[in-house]
């Protein structure tokens, strides 16, 4: 139970991967996490298409992890474009292959879905998603946070306070977005300790290796980017290698300043960089 590596361990370090985009694709994936499990991680979750349009690739490459790398596998689940019997599927899919882990997410509004299907939607929140599974299954349930506040929360005070749903419904730990100044990371854990929040808060960190990878980033996690990475994006952004090590470099003096600070949880969005991965790793052990 991920809860408890928290609190026995004092430190985890845990990967985000995403499932091929094709099926043909798998033996590619599988390569990719035999290289990241070399790094002996505590847990890897595996992402999952809005409206659940990749779930049955998120089962596949999570029982990998689970049942062939013998790593606790987190699948992500995403309920915005989903009906209670669409869940009960992939609830009944991950069973199936042993993985009792799974982070509890609302997900993005499909393209395809309109005002009238959004606004009847079985699922309003992940809150409700972590409820429906407490209730329903023997799963241990993460929750998403977002460091500087949700990008849909008028102020953080209203986003905390979703947060402690989220744990009153049963989640048993916690995830952030992908953050850029630990600054923001820190008054987070503030404003959560005095709201009561007492699960274990893993921090996100992506590092940033090309410059259009941060337009991309930003769009879709509504994080803000400080004048230090906005410079090293000015000077290295059109130079591949030095963009890259600059990155690498950045994630790293994150990481290392979290951990003088007591954040014990260090979550890395890999994005399927292996290579990347263990560099950062290497030099924050």
């Amino acid at each position: 139970m991920t809860k408890e590596i928290s609190k026995n361990k004092g430190q985890t370090l845990s990967f985000e991967v995403f499932p091929p985009k094709k099926d043909d694709d798998f033996e590619n994936a599988y390569a990719v996490l035999n290289q990241l499990a070399q790094l002996n991680p505590d847990f890897i979750s595996v992402t999952y298409g809005a409206g659940g349009s990749k779930s049955k690739r998120t089962v596949e490459i999570a029982s990998y992890i689970q049942n062939t790398l013998h790593i606790t596998a987190i699948a992500h689940m995403t309920c915005v474009g989903s009906k209670k019997n669409d869940i009960d599927q992939v609830i009944s899919a991950l069973q199936e292959k042993n993985i009792s882990h799974v982070l509890a997410l609302r997900g993005d509004r499909p393209a395809w879905m309109g005002d009238a299907q959004y606004e009847d939607r079985d699922f309003a929140h992940a809150s409700d998603l972590t409820r429906y599974l407490k209730e329903n299954t023997d799963f241990h349930i993460a929750g998403a946070c977002y460091a500087e506040k949700h990008f849909e929360a008028p102020d953080l005070a209203t986003d905390i306070r979703h947060l402690k749903e989220k744990e009153e419904a049963g989640a048993e730990f916690l995830i952030t977005q992908l953050f850029f100044e630990n600054s923001s990371f820190y008054r987070f854990m503030e404003e959560i300790d005095k709201a009561g929040i007492t699960i274990p808060v893993h921090a996100g960190i992506m590092p940033i290796t090309t410059a259009n990878q941060l337009g991309t980033t930003v769009t879709l996690s509504g994080s803000s980017v400080p004048k230090e990475l906005s410079d090293l994006i000015a000077t290295y952004g059109e130079h591949p290698q030095d963009m890259r090590k600059a990155g690498v470099d950045y994630a790293v003096r994150q990481i290392l300043d979290l951990k003088a600070h007591g954040v014990n949880d260090i979550h890395i969005y890999s994005m399927n960089k292996p290579k990347t991965t263990r560099e950062i790793v290497e030099a924050i052990r």
